[in-house]
């Protein structure tokens, strides 16, 4: 169970976007089995994560992170791109655990609508991409109840296509997210 009080504590907040508050509630009360989408739960985490990229605080303060992106340690975070937007309308990022940091929605309601694909993402250096082998896929345990809340809640049915949201995302926030990651890390 995510406390939301603690959730909002740990990222400094006082307010945390309303898609998130909602997730956070069918997390909790309506997923019975807590496995709606493979690889995805929202979490509270202390930037550790984040800190094995940078500890300067320009960087920790603009990224807030908040749920695990797959079974192998990656990690989706908000970024605040800095347009004063509200925080529901910012990008989305994941960080790879084997490396790679990309945009992969443009806010969180789109995020939520990548989750219905109910595959693990795959971070590389070069892309982050959804995949779900035909043969061996199962269906998560509430994956109908995801789908049924999304429904109920936003109007979303299950995406076919989530690659063509996170190539959107990318269009719109890759050169700005990659211009102001630079500054703190640099791969070469």
């Amino acid at each position: 169970m995510i406390n939301i009080t603690t959730f909002k504590e740990n990222l400094g907040l006082s307010e945390i976007p309303v898609e998130l508050e909602k997730l956070i509630y069918f997390q909790n009360n309506i997923s019975a089995f807590e496995n709606y989408s493979h690889g995805f739960g929202v979490l509270i985490d202390d930037k550790s994560g984040l800190k094995s990229w940078s500890e300067d605080e320009g960087f920790l303060n603009r990224l807030l992170p908040f749920a695990q992106a797959n079974g192998t340690g990656s990690f989706y975070t908000i970024w605040n791109d800095g347009s004063n937007q509200p925080l529901n309308q910012m990008p989305v990022v994941v960080f790879g655990d084997e490396g790679g940091v990309h945009v992969v929605a443009e806010n969180i309601l789109h995020l939520l609508h990548l989750l219905t694909y109910d595959a693990e993402i795959w971070v590389d250096f070069d892309q982050a991409y959804f995949y779900k082998n035909k043969n061996s896929y199962e269906e998560s345990e509430d994956l109908g109840e995801y789908l049924k809340w999304l429904e109920g809640d936003y109007h979303l049915s299950q995406i076919e296509e989530p690659n063509e949201l996170i190539k959107t995302a990318q269009e719109r926030h890759k050169e700005n997210f990659d211009k102001w990651f630079e500054q703190y890390f640099d791969e070469n």
